[in-house]
């Protein structure tokens, strides 16, 4: 999708849909702001006529179809209600620019036109952003693999902002890449995440890693069977040991590592680490069948990881940033890891094993500790759809945010809340450190159904040492079960944006 920011009167500007949001309207006379009024009389006056009937308020999500008197360049005008404009922020600009592009694809109108409203609260290029990501993530479909696509909608192909006149124009086109960069990121994470586990067992996911690091940039690294027996990398071999597909260890890289600080820590790196589990069938802790297709979607933390780096090259962010993904399927066979087995990971820690479908935090043991061993990162975070618990505690509103780092937390915090990729605090105590203490080993791989996202994150907790470390468990927020105004049903590529939002908002290292 091509999107252009312009100043031209959105009524000069040929389109199959002519746009035209609108916050809610006052009662009991309602009337036009100045710009869309003037947009009125050029169209010939059938905006307001539909106010004037109070079959339209502007409030959130309302949508009304009109035809205009004088067509001009545009043949259709849709009113888009975007609620109270003191409670207007990104996301709910987002949600507009998807509703615009949901409404143009079901019409099969190609060019979308939207007459960007003057906000008090927020900047044109704030604006600009937030609505170039939601058109792009609106545009996204997977359909890779359809063959008959006669009732399917049509395609938005170029969606043009018009600013009011004397905005802040190169601002506002700067900022509108950004967001399309982003959401093209995203929608990479989404694509990855949506493909089906035959099309992407673990060596293919290493490919496609190659094949972005190659367009984006990135320096790219990826080991082996042999080389993760060389650096003993007892937890991802273990997990991928019942699969034909053999597991990799996939490292991204851009930029480059600035000085250490004192404790030896580099003071620019930050290391994202992803869960890549490319199928998870529990292994011998086999899953009941009901849903399990839905675990192609496993690895939606290594899909974030990749399309965050992806980001990070295009942007041109001041930051050493490294991705580490560990990549396995987790199967049953007469080679796959068993529950009572005991299984020692790359820092020489050993993991008591009572249920093989508890293999995320196997595998990030080792993507951890080969992170933070090799990459002496400042900070680390981790993506991971690591426990239904998570989504008990906070459905798919959220993902889990745990840490041992303050400072950290509230800084991820923040950027969730920027970006609309809500993450919640949850404990991470003592108490769950000592929960996932074995009698036969250091730590066990779960420790029951108390508190089992914290005590996931405790297990996790053991291989990140005085790193300042922060685990987000997206088990919730990684697939949607249900559409939203730019979230199609499946992968959602949560976490692109707000470890992008995190990265931007931080100050490079001197």
């Amino acid at each position: 999708m091509q999107i252009t920011v312009t100043a031209r009167n959105p009524a000069e500007a040929t389109a199959d849909l002519l746009v035209v949001p609108l916050a809610k309207l006052a009662t009991p006379r309602p009337r036009l702001p100045t710009r869309a009024a003037a947009l009125d009389r050029r169209l010939g006056g059938p905006l307001a006529a539909v106010i004037a009937s109070g079959d339209f308020t502007g409030k959130s999500g309302e949508a009304q179809l009109v035809y205009p008197r004088n067509p001009g360049r545009a043949r259709r005008v849709l009113l888009l209600g975007i609620g109270e404009e003191a409670k207007l922020d990104a996301e709910a600009l987002r949600a507009a620019a998807g509703s615009a592009v949901g409404q143009a694809a079901a019409r099969k109108a190609a060019r979308v036109v939207f007459a960007v409203p003057a906000l008090r609260k927020l900047r044109p290029a704030a604006v600009a952003q937030a609505l170039a990501e939601g058109a792009v993530l609106a545009g996204y479909r997977f359909d890779t693999y359809l063959r008959d696509e006669t009732d399917a909608p049509g395609r938005v192909t170029s969606f043009t902002l018009c600013l009011e006149r004397g905005a802040e124009l190169r601002a506002a086109s700067a900022a509108a890449r950004t967001g399309v960069i982003l959401a093209e990121s995203q929608n990479l994470a989404r694509q990855l995440s949506n493909e089906p586990a035959n099309a992407l067992p673990p060596v293919a996911l290493a490919q496609a890693a190659q094949r972005v690091a190659k367009e984006a940039g990135l320096r790219v690294r990826v080991l082996d069977v042999a080389e993760m027996k060389r650096r003993k990398m007892g937890g991802i071999l273990a997990v991928g040991a019942g699969s034909a597909n053999p597991p990799r260890l996939i490292v991204l890289e851009h930029g480059r590592p600035a000085g250490k600080a004192r404790g030896g820590r580099r003071r620019d790196t930050l290391c994202l680490v992803g869960k890549g589990i490319t199928f998870d069938s529990g292994g011998i802790s086999i899953k009941p069948s009901a849903g399990m297709e839905e675990m192609k979607h496993d690895m939606s933390g290594a899909a974030a990881v990749l399309g965050a780096l992806r980001a990070c090259a295009l942007l041109g962010v001041p930051h050493h940033v490294v991705g580490v993904i560990g990549a396995a399927e987790n199967m049953p066979s007469g080679t796959a890891y068993r529950p009572g087995d005991i299984v020692t990971t790359m820092s020489g820690k050993t993991v008591e094993v009572l249920n093989t479908d508890a293999e995320g935090r196997v595998v990030l043991a080792d993507a951890l500790h080969y992170a933070r061993t090799e990459f002496e990162p400042a900070s680390m975070i981790d993506l991971a759809t690591l426990t239904g618990a998570c989504v008990v505690a906070l459905g798919k509103w959220a993902s889990g945010l745990f840490g041992n780092d303050v400072k950290l937390i509230e800084r991820v915090r923040r950027a969730g809340e920027a970006t609309g990729e809500r993450v919640w605090p949850l404990p991470l105590w003592d108490g769950h450190k000592k929960h996932v203490r074995s009698k036969v080993a250091t730590v066990k791989n779960t420790a029951g159904r108390d508190a089992g996202s914290s005590t996931a994150a405790a297990f996790l907790a053991a291989f990140v040492g005085d790193t300042p470390w922060v685990h987000l468990d997206i088990a919730g927020t990684a697939w949607a079960t249900q559409p939203g105004p730019y979230q199609p049903i499946g992968a959602t590529g949560v976490g692109v944006r707000l470890l992008l939002d995190l990265l931007r908002e931080s100050k490079p290292a001197r």
